[in-house]
């Protein structure tokens, strides 16, 4: 590979010194036992807190992966399914049509309603401050099923969520609260581990330091706002994933788009998976490298845009790349695949490169110990150069991290914007993650772990015994279940609704245009049967089975079964 020699020159130094060189530029959900067999089949009566982590964590957070029993790839049962002809040319064919009525509509207006259309035409000298190109989708596709999305809630969003109704006189241009509000199983919030809630050990303690400190430190970590809470959640970020430091950031967007730009800049190459978060997509276009994408958990096309960038190097002047960095998620959201960790190690210690792995989803929800893809393929996290993660999903709170060795963090605690600009996690949220964190490290935590494994798979098999095109590894809390057809996303989710289940459905941009979805995200508050009231004050019994008989009723008269 005499080329790849000439056009990547390998650095001699510690990998670290090379990736920092560059220049700057619910309402009562459920309250777990420490039975296993309450945990896994009812709610328990309340528990007493457990004693807080001392500022050093104890060395038993850490788990080994070494000793940990390894998952390969190919056990993950992995099913993307296409969608039949008839199904595809059917999707196509309804885009078309909307998006003909949808110019016709614009061009009517344009002509015989110059009034209400003033906006989108150039009025006194004055451009559009929209154009009726970028708006289109909006206003003629979106606007459609708006009603869909952006649901006001009340409560706490925990296994089940209270949604107040809204009705519209102007097509869903506006909306008004009509005084209803309905209660419904929810599968619509990444509550994986079940810790979205406001009794419990987690709300005393942050009830406990909230009265002690207050909210926020009024002040960036780089000024004055560095408290010793947030030191010692950094501390045990650190524990828990197995790094040998980390920094926690104030928004899980935030953590992706400006440490990227922090890594790497111009002369350097990022190469992402297809399907990448934005906050990914975002980071890379402001970092100012040159960006390749390969396709979705695919390593040999990966292999083949490695070995073509390395052998061409910069674009022009063919100059070595000054980095290369391959970023990834562990758990892809809109998927619910999981990342091939093992090939990616293989072919980082081929090419040389950095790994950048995106946990939002997978830290605390995949693997024995909550430990990410790392703790799930039994891998060594020293392997991964920059593991990032957020506390959104599994650890009912918010923010994000970044996680690698202490010359990396140090670097992007002078450069990463977030952190020198920024407000820091407030006191009440970092107590929230310390809490929660050191339940997941608890046996409690390993049972959560456990039911969240138990409820996913389960109810990813049924949706698929009953006909449905499913997507998702094996163990994914995101279960993507394809409806294709535009017209079919808002059928799909008034139909839950209406019979009291909230979930969440996608469709482009978020997804490609034939592929629209209903993601379903599984938690470990999931029993098979709980009793809830709704708003007609009748009892009713909703768990997953439940779910389940209501979601094949409406997929069968959208006509969603496919097998």
């Amino acid at each position: 590979m005499g080329k790849g020699k000439r056009a990547h020159t390998i650095s001699s130094a510690p990998a670290i010194t090379s990736l920092v060189s560059i220049p700057r530029r619910a309402s009562g959900d459920l309250v777990f036992s420490l039975a296993p067999s309450n945990f896994l089949t009812r709610p328990s009566s309340l528990q007493p807190p457990p004693p807080l982590l001392p500022l050093k964590p104890p060395r038993t957070l850490r788990w080994t992966p070494h000793t940990q029993p390894k998952h390969t790839y190919d056990e993950l049962e992995h099913k993307l399914e296409s969608a039949p002809l008839v199904t595809l040319v059917l999707t196509y064919l309804n885009w078309f049509i909307l998006i003909l009525l949808g110019h016709l509509r614009d061009f009517s207006g344009k002509t015989f309603k110059r009034g209400e259309y003033r906006h989108l035409q150039v009025n006194e000298g004055y451009a559009p401050l929209v154009s009726d190109f970028d708006s289109f989708y909006t206003r003629r596709l979106y606007m459609r099923i708006r009603d869909c999305w952006n649901r006001p809630i009340t409560g706490v969003a925990s296994r089940t969520v209270h949604l107040l109704h809204r009705s519209t006189q102007d097509y869903n241009k506006t909306f008004q609260l009509n005084g209803q509000v309905s209660e419904c199983l929810n599968f619509a919030s990444y509550n994986y581990l079940g810790f979205a809630q406001n009794t419990g050990p987690c709300a005393d303690a942050v009830e406990k330091e909230t009265m002690e400190r207050g909210l926020i430190s009024s002040s960036p970590r780089a000024e004055a706002g560095s408290l010793d809470i947030h030191i010692q959640l950094e501390r045990l970020v650190a524990e828990f994933v197995g790094k040998e430091a980390a920094m926690v950031i104030s928004m899980g967007f935030a953590t992706n788009s400006t440490t990227i730009p922090a890594l790497v800049g111009k002369g350097c190459l990022i190469i992402s998976d297809e399907l990448n978060h934005s906050s990914i997509v975002f980071g890379a276009r402001l970092s100012g490298a040159s960006v390749r994408v390969f396709k979705h958990n695919n390593m040999q096309d990966l292999h083949d845009v490695l070995r073509e960038s390395i052998s061409q190097g910069q674009p022009r002047i063919h100059r070595p790349w000054k980095k290369i960095l391959v970023v990834v998620e562990g758990l892809y959201s809109m998927e619910g695949t999981i990342a091939n960790l093992p090939a990616l190690l293989k072919l980082k210690d081929q090419f040389k490169f950095y790994l950048y792995v995106d946990e939002a989803h997978s830290i605390g929800a995949i693997g024995e110990h909550g430990g990410g893809v790392c703790d799930l393929y039994g891998v060594d996290p020293a392997r991964v150069d920059i593991l990032m993660g957020t506390f959104t999903k599994s650890f009912g709170a918010a923010g994000g991290y970044i996680a690698a060795s202490k010359n990396v963090i140090d670097h992007l605690k002078l450069h990463n914007h977030a952190y020198v600009y920024a407000e820091p996690i407030s006191i009440p949220v970092a107590q929230q993650v310390l809490t929660s964190m050191t339940i997941v490290c608890e046996q409690e935590g390993r049972w959560r772990i456990q039911k969240l494994l138990d409820n996913s798979s389960y109810f990813a098999l049924r949706l698929r015994e009953m006909g449905f095109i499913v997507y998702g590894d094996k163990g994914s809390p995101v279960i993507p279940l394809l409806l294709f057809n535009p017209a079919k996303i808002a059928a799909f989710s008034r139909g839950l609704l209406r019979r009291g289940v909230a979930v969440c459905v996608v469709g482009y941009p978020a997804t490609s245009i034939i592929s629209s979805r209903a993601r379903f995200c599984l938690s470990a508050s999931h029993t098979k049967e709980d009793i809830v009231t709704n708003t007609r004050v009748c009892m009713y019994k909703y768990g997953i089975d439940q779910a389940l008989e209501i979601i094949s009723s409406v997929g069968e008269k959208l006509l969603l079964k496919y097998h």
